[in-house]
């Protein structure tokens, strides 16, 4: 067997001493743990304010997200609930499943009530707080509790998993400290740059809400000086035409060949492809620049920015007529997606129909209005792009630095 390093391959100058192994929990003063615990077993409820509770809906990697919706406990249910174990500012958090693995710090000491499928360490004095954030976050820590991890899909871990494990950690806590500190600000920069991209996507949000006609009126409430008209009503099928793509056999999906096949996946996660040698009409492909639209598990428009491709049957590419610009058209359907989304609250399947798109009533202005709209949003989904790369880039540079800066 490999032996395990004794120091990371990067580190601060000044430091030479090996890492000293000792079980995880050993840096530990005291463990909180609450699973298991409900308001009603104190004959309480939740409520909309006093105290946050922090569970795996909210705690993310690096922070605490109070933007998501939350559950909050009274004086009187953090009391009974806390106890005497307050949640401390630079506390450790850590979801326990659904998701397994995200670390956070208690933010300040506005008192918080820890809840389901999280625990929360209080580290030894000895023991840097941000440094113990980050040994938690580590690739050996991360992957070894994720391979003790139980419960199929919603897979979870006890105490047991985080005391059985041995992690590395410098003798002095002075280079505990400076390892603690360059991850805070690496993480505080990578939190920065999220809320900066939320906003963003928040923006687009309300523009796309007021910068289209809604309850049945003739204009946007919000629209560029310069135009004034009432837009037209159409049958979207009347000015655009929706292609199905070709519906492949498994055995016609090649590891390598002439052109790609473009599936729902690669458009969001999945950066696999398949291939295909055969020579089909133009219908069948797409080019750069094209506008397709994805109708299958996950639905709504894009813009195709590779090269030229084959679609998949559960996309359509869209074909616009004179009146309609292509900008302009995918912000009307994002536009309408969003509409949809709000409309089943995101309890229902949403599936919608080749039948449906083209039969669907959608409000147009002239097509000069048209592509300035379009042009006004795409230089918000540029902006919004480029704020994506960069968080991204900060990500795995993180990551590169777990990597390297642990054992």
């Amino acid at each position: 067997m490999k032996e395990r390093l004794k120091a990371p391959e990067l580190r601060f100058d000044g430091f030479t001493d090996d890492w000293e192994e000792r079980k995880l929990l050993d840096n530990v003063e005291k463990v909180l743990d609450y699973r298991g615990k409900s308001p009603a077993k104190f004959g309480m409820e939740w409520g909309t304010e006093g105290y946050l509770v922090l569970s795996a809906l909210n705690v993310k990697n690096g922070y605490i997200d109070k933007s998501v919706e939350a559950k909050y406990g009274d004086h009187e249910l953090f009391d009974r609930w806390m106890g005497n174990n307050r949640l401390e500012k630079g506390d450790v958090v850590f979801t326990t499943e659904a998701p397994l693995g995200n670390v956070a710090q208690v933010p300040d000491n506005n008192g918080y009530i820890l809840n389901q499928r999280a625990v929360a360490f209080k580290s030894l004095q000895e023991t840097d707080d941000n440094f113990f954030a980050q040994l938690l976050r580590s690739p050996i820590v991360q992957n070894t509790l994720k391979a003790s991890s139980s419960g199929g899909t919603a897979k979870g871990i006890g105490m047991k998993e985080f005391a059985k494990l041995n992690a590395r950690v410098p003798e002095t806590h002075e280079e505990q400290r400076k390892i603690g500190l360059f991850f805070k600000q690496l993480d505080d920069t990578i939190v920065l740059h999220q809320r900066k991209l939320d906003l963003l996507k928040e923006q687009k949000k309300g523009y796309l809400q007021k910068m289209f006609p809604k309850n049945g009126s003739k204009i946007p409430e919000l629209r560029f000086a310069e135009f004034a008209d009432d837009w037209e009503e159409r049958k979207l099928g009347e000015v655009a035409t929706f292609l199905n793509g070709r519906a492949y056999k498994q055995d016609e999906l090649l590891d390598s060949g002439k052109y790609k096949v473009l599936r729902v996946g690669n458009f969001y996660t999945n950066d696999s492809w398949y291939y295909s040698n055969m020579e089909l009409g133009d219908k069948y492909y797409v080019d750069k620049g094209d506008l397709v639209y994805t109708w299958s598990a996950t639905f709504g428009p894009h813009i195709w920015s590779g090269e030229k491709v084959i679609y998949h049957y559960h996309i359509w590419k869209v074909e616009l007529s004179k009146f309609l610009d292509r900008n302009f058209t995918l912000q009307l359907l994002e536009a309408d997606k969003a509409r949809l989304l709000s409309s089943t609250n995101g309890s229902t399947m949403i599936h919608v129909t080749k039948g449906d798109m083209e039969s669907k009533i959608v409000s147009i202005p002239n097509i000069d209005e048209q592509k300035q709209i379009g042009s006004f949003f795409k230089q918000l989904d540029n902006t919004i792009t480029l704020h994506q790369r960069k968080l991204d880039l900060l990500k795995e540079q993180k990551k590169g630095f777990l990597q390297k800066m642990f054992i």
